[in-house]
């Protein structure tokens, strides 16, 4: 009866410890869900803390040299190529003979020409005698004269043709291509050979419009070059474009001589100094990012007491990515950077790091 006694009341000590244990880990399970009911309900962010510091205002685009100078040269007159004195890669001179086209047939015209040249002077001589003496009108002798001019224009006219037989070069340069051989018929026009001028290069690049108004024709601008990253290069400003693209940016052109080892196609990133000395110091700023709305609504999130407060600033000068604060903040607050589009005034936030 005893031994009975005893295993009901250790039966009873048991079940009551385990429903002990079950109440407990109920409880701890409860405030578990509540912790996580508590983070989920908040929305993650980004933040910086504001603070003053020095801007950079330096500017920098991206582009590709191009020739200062570049020509296709054709030809003048129709015929058939008897020489070409020059390969790719060739330096030449302009005004230098690059190919000469058959001209046997010219030169005929020539000799006809030089033959009437001749007659007229001959015929237009009696006509001037004859009308001293009265043997021939007034009318009769201008109809000579004009012959005689004629004939002369006639010579000049071959003279040009037999020259536009000799294809030279319009600039001086390099050779790039060549796309004519001896033997080749071409016509007028056709292009024969293409001719670039790299002593000289331009760096053609876009600048946005919120910084063109900061750089000027003369302007000297450091370049870095690609594939030279060793070297240093700089050119200055020749050509600001009047009008923007469809993208409002502007073409700007800087010249850049080149040392030799420059060649068109380069790609290089053009560093614009828009230095604004004391405007630019100790300046509070933000990143353009944090604000609702873009940088025109002057709306910010700053971290209050774990929740997100709405406030309202004065903004100045936009400086790359950075906005420049005129009043609304201090410095030492945080404003949230990113998670903004999920925000209200007053949501709860966890801060990610």
């Amino acid at each position: 009866m005893k031994k009975t006694l005893i295993y009901i009341i250790v039966a009873a000590v048991l079940i009551g410890l385990g429903a002990y244990k079950i109440v407990d880990n109920k409880k701890k399970q409860e405030a578990e869900v509540k912790e996580v009911a508590k983070q989920v309900d908040k929305i993650n962010v980004n933040v910086i803390t504001v603070s003053r510091a020095d801007i950079n205002t330096d500017y920098s685009a991206n582009g590709t040299f191009i020739p200062k100078q570049e020509t296709k040269q054709s030809a003048d007159i129709a015929g058939r190529v008897v020489s070409v004195f020059v390969k790719e890669g060739s330096r030449v001179s302009a005004g230098q003979v690059l190919a000469t086209i058959k001209k046997d047939a010219i030169e005929v015209d020539v000799t006809q020409a030089q033959n009437n040249l001749q007659n007229a002077i001959i015929d237009n001589q009696r006509y001037e005698n004859a009308f001293k003496t009265g043997g021939v009108t007034k009318q009769q002798l201008d109809n000579s004269r004009l012959q005689l001019k004629n004939a002369q224009a006639a010579v000049r006219a071959q003279g040009v043709k037999i020259n536009d037989t000799s294809v030279r070069a319009g600039i001086s340069g390099t050779i790039n291509k060549k796309m004519v051989e001896p033997g080749a018929v071409v016509s007028t026009g056709t292009a024969l050979f293409e001719i670039v001028n790299i002593n000289s290069l331009k760096l053609s690049v876009l600048v946005d419009e919120s910084q063109v108004g900061r750089i000027q024709l003369g302007q000297e601008v450091d370049i870095n070059v690609n594939v030279l990253p060793e070297e240093k290069f700089s050119g200055r400003i020749t050509f600001i474009a009047p009008k923007s693209d469809a993208s409002l940016n502007f073409p700007v052109e800087i010249e850049v001589q080149n040392r030799g080892n420059l060649k068109a196609g380069m790609y290089a990133t053009a560093v614009f100094k828009t230095n604004h000395g004391a405007e630019t110091q100790n300046m509070l700023t933000v990143p353009a990012e944090a604000f609702v709305n873009g940088v025109s609504s002057g709306q910010l999130f700053i971290v209050n007491n774990g929740t997100a407060k709405l406030i309202k600033v004065t903004t100045g000068k936009v400086y790359g990515d950075k906005v420049q604060i005129l009043s609304g903040l201090n410095g030492g607050e945080q404003v949230i950077t990113s998670g903004q589009i999920n925000l209200d005034n007053g949501s709860k936030i966890n801060i990610v790091k």
